[in-house]
């Protein structure tokens, strides 16, 4: 098929799909950085027109990445469920985008044919999605996982709680993990990034949390975001709830994370034997984010959103708890402002929804970013509206440790109150007995007295 368009007897020609998917791409900072994205809007206008007519089937015939070189592809391939594919695969990529926004593309039906679904094919549809549809497609798209409790029905809405210290303070993380608990955060995950990858000290911070856990009978799971080398090193001796790993959407992107897929496919099996879960085995937590390939210099030509994309049939492997989009922590050089973090984290939501994945996000920016909080306010919103499984819990929004900001305990109050969602069922039954939460008419508020502290 030969990729071109023509504009005021101007003919734009688009060398391979790479190329085409990569011009079609919504500007963002990270594509022009990597010399991959169309020159000006006539062109990005060029290639959409275009990719609207690919046919979905040229996806399966034409890897962007050879097969042979690289282990993401394999994968990509390998697992494609063709039954699944069947009912869309006489459909282009413009077809598939008119399908997805009908009433016939149902919950049930969107949730049948994921499997089908290749994420170059998800990637190229999203490009020519404004931001209501996007919300609308990913609105429909639930997305269950169950471990101590259960994440992604519809009307509810997570939190993890990020109670990070710059030293690992015991006491401090403490604190803050009450803190956010008071405000009905930590449903998702008490999850902490340490500062330090010691096995001895993730050990410690693991039996902290778990110690904590059990003494209140909190109906959560907890997780240190170790790398997975050390997390599987402490796996027979730690309270390990949650494996997790950052990853990538190119072998060498996983490479530089000191991974491969044999690795997360052991803990993942290792995982499993623990049987820590009450309720069910989603035992794998996994971070990504717009740009990782290209800080890596692991992207091969491709745009960013589809190297991000990619990164979701990794994460679809492994069956996990939580997918979490740390849309804006990379920095400007890859999202530079307000604008284009919002329109990213709108497509990874949508993506990552319709591979099946339970996605959250990271609603965030770094200070050296064209962003402020009034952005994440509207952002935050929007991903409400989506349907988005979880966003993080910060103290005061402003994570020391790390040095970005992100969202608070009371943001996410403020979302469940504006838009009439809930907490994870078994961790509101538990808000409810703490005395944390009480019911007001047909809605719940924070109370002025609890049990929490006072029973400490």
């Amino acid at each position: 098929m030969d990729y071109k368009f023509s504009i005021n007897n101007l003919t734009y020609n688009f060398k391979d799909l790479k190329d085409l998917l990569a011009k079609a791409s919504p500007h963002r900072s990270g594509d022009v950085l990597a010399g991959v994205a169309a020159k000006d809007n006539k062109e990005r206008v060029a290639a959409q027109y275009v990719l609207s007519d690919v046919p979905l089937k040229d996806f399966l015939a034409n890897p962007i990445i050879p097969y042979a070189e690289d282990e993401v592809t394999r994968l990509i391939m390998d697992d494609h469920n063709m039954e699944a594919f069947y009912p869309i695969s006489a459909f282009s990529v413009g077809e598939l985008r008119d399908w997805l926004l009908s009433y016939d593309a149902t919950p049930k039906i969107l949730k049948e044919i994921s499997p089908g679904l290749t994420p170059e094919m998800v990637a190229a549809v999203s490009k020519l999605m404004r931001n209501q549809d996007l919300i609308k497609v990913a609105q429909k798209c639930e997305v269950i996982t169950k471990f101590r409790n259960t994440l992604g029905l519809k009307d509810r809405f997570s939190v993890r709680l990020q109670p990070n210290n710059p030293v690992d303070d015991p006491k401090a993380i403490a604190a803050s993990t009450i803190d956010g608990l008071l405000y009905g955060c930590g449903d998702a995950v008490i999850g902490i990034n340490p500062a330090t990858d010691s096995p001895n000290a993730v050990s410690e911070l693991l039996k902290l949390l778990d110690d904590f856990r059990q003494q209140y009978q909190i109906p959560t799971q907890t997780c240190i975001l170790s790398h997975i080398t050390t997390t599987m090193e402490i796996i027979e001796k730690a309270p390990v709830d949650l494996i997790f790993q950052s990853i990538g959407g190119t072998q060498k992107a996983n490479e530089s994370f000191g991974i491969n897929l044999n690795m997360l496919q052991e803990a993942y099996e290792s995982g499993l034997q623990l049987n820590r879960g009450s309720i069910g085995n989603n035992i794998m937590y996994f971070e990504t984010g717009q740009g990782s390939e290209l800080s890596a210099n692991a992207h091969h030509g491709i745009d960013q959103q589809t190297c991000e994309v990619r990164t979701y049939a990794v994460a679809r492997k492994y069956h996990p708890l939580l997918v979490n989009t740390v849309v804006g922590f990379i920095g400007p050089e890859y999202l530079y402002d307000g604008k284009q973090i919002t329109r990213a984290a709108l497509e990874d939501h949508f993506c990552g929804k319709l591979m099946g994945l339970p996605m959250g996000c990271d609603v965030c920016y770094t200070n050296h970013a064209e962003a402020d909080q009034d952005d994440m306010d509207a952002l935050l919103t929007l991903l409400g509206v989506a349907g988005c499984n979880y966003i993080m819990g910060v103290p005061g929004a402003d994570d020391v440790m790390l040095n970005y900001q992100s969202t608070s305990f009371h943001d996410a109050m403020y979302l469940r109150k504006v838009l009439n969602k809930r907490p994870a069922p078994e961790f509101e039954t538990w808000l409810l007995k703490m005395g944390i939460f009480d019911e007001h008419g047909n809605r719940q508020r924070l109370t002025k007295s609890h049990k929490l502290i006072s029973n400490g």
